[in-house]
């Protein structure tokens, strides 16, 4: 997928925006090693269960599944270890004070390649209740309907 921007999605976590509500979003640098640049490019990346915790002024991404790339038997890392996300520490700090807050996680949305950089979409998010999901599924498809009988008339 590219976008105009120079933007080339290889991942999104659909499950976030479903199970969480986003406030703000930020683009993070993604740090990895030789042979998780190309799983990636090939697109071997599992979202589930992934999120971004703040430790030590750094901000540390857990839970990415990045497969092993065949050919790099040798160098291949473990596919779930902790990836570094690069931020500008103005944006690290405003992070701090706001994951602080009770309710508030960082999760990833997608995974994607910009100018030859690995990125990541970095959502700062609030946990939906099992009825706030519902809520919102209504409201998506009341205005589907609403669409289909404008575009029928």
């Amino acid at each position: 997928m590219t976008e105009a921007d120079g933007k080339r999605v290889v991942s999104r976590n659909k499950k976030a925006r479903h199970e969480y509500e986003v406030l703000e979003t930020y683009e993070a640098g993604l740090v990895l090693r030789g042979p998780e640049v190309k799983s990636v490019r090939e697109g071997k990346v599992a979202f589930q269960d992934s999120f971004a915790r703040l430790e030590n002024g750094e901000v540390w991404l857990y839970n990415l599944h990045i497969g092993p790339y065949e050919p790099a038997q040798r160098w291949n890392v473990e596919p779930t270890r902790p990836r570094k996300l690069l931020l500008q520490k103005a944006e690290i700090r405003r992070l701090l004070g706001r994951v602080e807050e009770k309710g508030l996680t960082l999760v990833p949305l997608d995974l994607y390649f910009r100018r030859g950089y690995a990125k990541v979409t970095l959502a700062l998010a609030r946990g939906r209740k099992a009825h706030d999901r519902r809520e919102e599924l209504r409201r998506r498809e009341l205005e589907r309907e609403v669409r289909r009988t404008l575009r029928s008339t």
